[in-house]
């Protein structure tokens, strides 16, 4: 295996460094094809969902919708251990996004002049689950729960369904478990282009959440810019982990962190940031017999040829080294890997010490799995109850309040050369002198 040939940081030019830390490169093939779809069953509408089901779904049904009687048959034939994981992880998600949340304040900006802001939830959320290689239970929870806290009334769960037309059952008892009532056997592209448009049974969505493989995310990104289209929660691209670590780290627990990352897909960005170079080749080693007993060695191992290993002598170079990756899960196996996770200005989540796998996070820690790729860590965070929610300002002023703003928004306006705005403002300010 190539992948751990160390490559000192500080002897990369900032062009090579740049080139290191950009995102995958567009699938191109991908895009155009989300494309045609999502624009397909624009034109098509219902009948055009049910041609890209049957031909990507072997979707065969009248309707795309799971009666409830589904899913309470799924959740009672869950086996009492699997629920019991299911409500736990439920319960720690739910404890831990119940302290989010946008907060209504009003200001006295001016005297008579009160400025507020109210937070409303977006009407229908349209919640994304993948369910090809591997159904993600642990998705649904981690979009499903802080939509509910936010208060969202419309939730609509798509998840791809099994070559059989049903829906993977672990999947639908969660779905049960959560109160979940609107779930749709409908996956891929077509799927984003019927909650954009809001096609057949599926309702039109305000914003669609959730990850994919590259039709999914061209789909999103395309739909997001139609005129009127719906928001997304944020870019979302193939998985990333960069693991961080030094002389003290365990290379059997380094391993396992870059393979339970490299098992999600092929095209999944894996990097090792290290000390010294001297500490690849114990950790090659590891990630070689642990390898050999994963069930989707195949996956893994596509991935981990395009990995990556760094060296960084300090904190600071590491640190520096981190921003510019801006990598969706960061974890820090360092005897300072606390003080060091306090440096950090950009990644999706951080996972500090030996005893904090990412897989902690992806299940049942709590806070939330859905989180930013390709260096947008950069400027947005994971998903949260403030992503299912919206705020609206109020502005009240009373006669006194006009009197008192009106000089300086009279002022700003003429030096704008806005005399429509000047105006509507003197008017006001004439007539509340004239009462007064």
């Amino acid at each position: 295996m190539t992948w751990l040939r160390p490559v000192l940081w500080e002897k990369l030019s900032p062009g090579d460094r740049g080139a290191l830390c950009a995102p995958a490169a567009s699938f191109a093939e991908a895009d155009a094809a989300a494309i045609e779809i999502v624009e397909g069953v624009r034109r098509g509408g219902e009948a055009a969902l049910k041609s890209y089901a049957r031909q990507f779904d072997g979707y065969r049904g009248d309707q795309f919708r799971v009666p409830r009687a589904a899913l309470q048959r799924a959740c009672k034939s869950l086996d009492p251990q699997d629920r019991q994981a299911i409500d736990q992880a439920i319960d720690a998600v739910r404890r831990f996004h119940l302290e989010q949340g946008y907060r209504d304040y009003a200001v006295e900006t001016w005297p008579g002049v009160t400025a507020q802001r109210k937070t409303v939830p977006v009407h229908t959320a349209g919640l994304y689950v993948p369910a090809g290689s591997a159904p993600l239970v642990s998705t649904l929870i981690m979009l499903a729960v802080p939509a509910q806290i936010a208060g969202v009334e419309n939730i609509a769960v798509v998840v791809p369904p099994q070559p059989d037309g049903t829906v993977n059952a672990a999947v639908l008892a969660a779905a049960e478990l959560l109160g979940l009532e609107q779930v749709f056997a409908v996956g891929g592209a077509h799927a984003i282009a019927a909650l954009a448009f809001g096609t057949g049974e599926l309702p039109r969505a305000d914003k669609i959440f959730g990850p994919g493989n590259a039709w999914v995310a061209a789909a999103k990104t395309h739909v997001s810019r139609l005129p009127g289209g719906p928001g997304i929660d944020l870019p979302a691209g193939p998985s990333e982990v960069m693991v961080v670590a030094d002389a003290e780290a365990d290379p059997e627990l380094v391993a396992s962190d870059l393979l339970a990352q490299a098992e999600h897909d092929p095209l999944a960005r894996v990097v090792l940031a290290l000390t010294d170079a001297a500490l690849a080749a114990p950790i090659r080693k590891a990630v070689d017999r642990q390898m050999a007993d994963l069930p989707r060695q195949a996956i893994a191992r596509k991935a981990m040829d395009a990995a990556v290993c760094l060296v960084a002598p300090d904190g600071e170079s590491l640190a520096e080294l981190v921003d510019a990756f801006a990598p969706e899960h960061l974890i820090v196996q360092t005897v300072d890997a606390e003080e060091f996770a306090q440096r950090v200005r950009n990644a999706g989540s951080i996972f500090v010490g030996p005893w904090t796998p990412e897989s902690a996070g992806d299940y049942a820690a709590g806070p939330n799995h859905t989180l930013p790729t390709g260096r947008a860590a950069r400027w947005c965070g994971g998903v949260t109850v403030e992503s299912f929610q919206k705020t609206i300002t109020v502005l009240t002023s009373s006669a006194q309040g006009a009197l008192h703003i009106a000089p300086c928004v009279e002022r700003l306006a003429a030096l704008e050369g806005l005399e429509g705005h000047a105006m509507a403002m003197r008017l006001r300010r004439e007539k509340a002198e004239a009462a007064r």
